[in-house]
């Protein structure tokens, strides 16, 4: 009986190690899967910063008189660029202003139709407009494995095994203003 006793008590200690580290694993995996995530985010509000000069400069041979959207858009670019290995929290309102300037850029457009016709505009525009559409789809990614982890965080019994390794959850990325999830209106 005693040898019984002492098998159970084994295969209990078995059992729960297998889940312990079946439960690491998943929270391993998902953590890195937010990490992949905001890789691809960042990917873009990088390759979208590095657009905007250009785009200044084009639509500045046009404009003389709209210096303050430009100096606004030039500076929320900056401050993007500065933040750029900053926390989520810090560079979510700084990156949802620049697409807010992008916004009104494309809207004082709409008054210049030379510039509306220039190649090398147009080229930008698209570019612009892809890289905006690629961050919003990152966004949702993110997003999704950021639930995804969380849910797993705070889940009986995983949240025993990221309690004990100190896992917390990360951070969504969310816009204050709903129109922030759309790209710019940037007609052709």
């Amino acid at each position: 009986m005693h040898g019984a006793g002492f098998w159970a008590g084994l295969a209990l200690l078995v059992a729960l190690t297998g889940l312990t580290i079946y439960f690491y694993n998943r929270l391993v995996f998902n953590r890195a899967r937010v990490a992949e995530a905001w890789s691809g985010i960042d990917v873009q509000l990088k390759r979208r910063a590095s657009l905007i000069p250009a785009l200044v400069e084009c639509v500045r041979q046009y404009m003389n008189y709209e210096q303050g959207t430009l100096q606004a858009l030039v500076q929320e670019r900056l401050r993007a660029v500065q933040l750029a290995d900053s926390p989520l929290g810090e560079r979510a309102p700084v990156e949802a202003q620049l697409s807010l300037q992008l916004r009104q850029l494309f809207a004082l457009i709409e008054d210049y139709p030379t510039l509306k016709a220039d190649g090398q505009f147009l080229d930008l525009q698209r570019t612009i407009t892809e890289v905006e559409a690629h961050i919003q789809m990152a966004r949702r990614y993110y997003n999704g494995a950021v639930r995804e982890l969380n849910v797993l965080i705070e889940s009986v019994p995983s949240n025993l095994v990221a309690r004990l390794f100190a896992f917390t959850q990360a951070e969504y990325f969310s816009l204050d203003d709903p129109r922030d999830a759309q790209p710019p209106k940037m007609e052709f």
